[in-house]
């Protein structure tokens, strides 16, 4: 595969936001990134936004390679490319990353190019750089970067989540009873998934005041 691959599901032009979600992956892989597990997971949150935000675009993205591969970062790269199809068949419209272990890394490293980020057990190393700038461009707009970690991660670490949250001003949520997977308490992650896309949806001229269905 030469070129990352999208699926796009929902309004085709006009949405009132995008939502681009990003699997995980490997530290180092150049295999082609499968349609495996790390990919699947991400569909049931598309269904869940679709389900509540009709008139939200969401968007799987499927990498080139499976890893992450520093110093090239190809997920970022990739991720990099979505947005600018989101700008090219969404003009205006706001974009929201959704990503899951490498991809919420791949999704905190692109903060100040999008409306919200939510990284859910990210991946995040103990120097891991810092994005500058706040992705709604007002600091008094809560909820643009939320990162969420289950207590028993034993893949990705909560304490380097609720670290890189205070250091950011962030909002951390630490999601009691659950691990990596995020399978035993699936109502919960996807709350905080569409409470940020219903604040990215009243960012948009207009938006104000919509309301959202959130279980």
């Amino acid at each position: 595969m030469s070129e990352p691959c999208l699926v796009t599901t929902g309004p085709e032009h006009g949405a009132a936001a995008v939502v681009v979600l990003l699997p995980g992956g490997r530290a180092r892989s150049l295999a082609r990134s499968p349609r495996g597990l790390a990919y699947l997971r991400m569909v049931p949150f598309g269904w869940s936004v679709r389900r509540r935000f009709p008139d939200v675009a969401v968007w799987r993205l499927r990498y080139r390679y499976r890893g992450w591969n520093e110093p090239h970062r190809h997920p970022v790269a990739d991720a990099g490319w979505a947005l600018r199809e989101a700008a090219r068949r969404q003009p205006g419209s706001p974009v929201v990353l959704v990503g899951h272990s490498m991809g919420g890394r791949t999704a905190l490293r692109l903060a100040s190019r999008v409306s919200g980020v939510c990284a859910l057990a990210p991946w995040i190393e103990p120097n891991e750089p810092i994005e500058p700038g706040d992705p709604f461009g007002a600091p008094d707009v809560p909820g643009s970067v939320v990162l969420a970690h289950g207590a028993e991660d034993r893949i990705t670490d909560p304490a380097m989540s609720a670290r890189y949250a205070a250091s950011t001003g962030a909002e951390f949520t630490l999601v009691a009873g659950d691990g990596h997977a995020m399978l035993r308490r699936p109502g919960v992650w996807d709350r905080i998934v569409a409470d940020l896309v219903a604040g990215a949806r009243r960012s948009r001229p207009g938006g104000y005041g919509e309301k959202h269905d959130v279980l």
